[in-house]
């Protein structure tokens, strides 16, 4: 049995990514991308998204352990199913064979580096499906400096809240250890909800919720999102001056002689 996808079936899954990729298969969304989406909002991404048919990638209604903190980062999934035991014995075996230790969750966290987000299908299982708790958590924290999304639980929440530089979005919170669980592929497609999520998408986690973003449309909505924030800084000086009114401003095209003076007023802001 093979638990971890090989590269080259995730460089077929994400063919449509044409830059330089992970050891792998996974892309490599540069990581100057990756901040300048921390500044995007779900709103905008939607934007994107939603012209290019990507209907199924945001997940909402989630218990998010830093809710100040957004999340970004490139996606390792991972799925657990319930457990049977002849399945179980199979991939514990395969695990121990490859090197493995440890509880099965914890061979997905080994694998993780800096700016992956841990994605995990674990069936919204809250009660023993308690993929991390602090020491896990604090172990994804230190590999990634990003986080986690979990359809399913935690443990130990008041060790978890006091980690920095990371943030977790689950389904709940349960004191129980994980148990009847059993981790049956990493780096495979994954539904999460309503959304479908692939090694290497990138995750944009907000107040609103989770976006999981396909690689190769990571820079036209970043691009896309600084523009209408542009528009937006420019909209509400001129509305805070009472040059312009909320009519004039609150539509899609804007007059010639205000699209003119945001011309020049973005010229201006370049030359500083």
């Amino acid at each position: 049995m093979k638990l971890f996808n090989s590269p080259e079936n995730v460089a077929e899954l994400t063919r449509l990514w044409t830059g330089d990729r992970f050891p792998d298969g996974r892309p490599n969304v540069p990581d100057n991308l990756l901040t300048r989406l921390k500044d995007i909002t779900s709103e905008q991404a939607w934007t994107i998204l939603d012209k290019e048919k990507y209907l199924f990638q945001f997940e909402g209604n989630w218990f998010h352990t830093h809710p100040n903190r957004i999340l970004v980062g490139r996606v390792v999934t991972a799925q657990m199913m319930p457990y049977r035991p002849d399945l179980h014995a199979v991939v514990q075996e395969t695990g121990e064979r490859e090197g493995r230790i440890g509880g099965q969750n914890s061979w997905v966290i080994d694998t993780l580096q800096t700016n992956d987000v841990l994605v995990v299908d674990l069936f919204g299982k809250v009660k023993e499906g308690t993929f991390v708790g602090d020491n896990l958590g604090t172990s994804v924290m230190t590999r990634t400096q990003a986080g986690a999304v979990i359809d399913g639980g935690i443990r130990d929440y008041q060790g978890l809240v006091e980690l920095d530089n990371v943030a977790f979005f689950v389904r709940g919170v349960d004191p129980t250890p994980i148990r009847n669980t059993t981790l049956t592929g990493v780096n495979i497609p994954i539904r999460i909800g309503e959304a479908t999520v692939l090694p290497g998408d990138v995750v944009l986690g907000t107040p609103t919720g989770v976006y999981f973003i396909p690689a190769h449309l990571v820079q036209r909505i970043v691009e896309t999102g600084e523009a209408i924030n542009l528009r937006d800084i420019f909209g509400k000086l001129r509305l805070s001056e009472k040059k312009y009114t909320p009519g004039e401003i609150d539509v899609e095209v804007w007059a010639d002689h205000i699209q003119q003076d945001y011309d020049q007023w973005v010229a201006a802001r370049l030359q500083k």
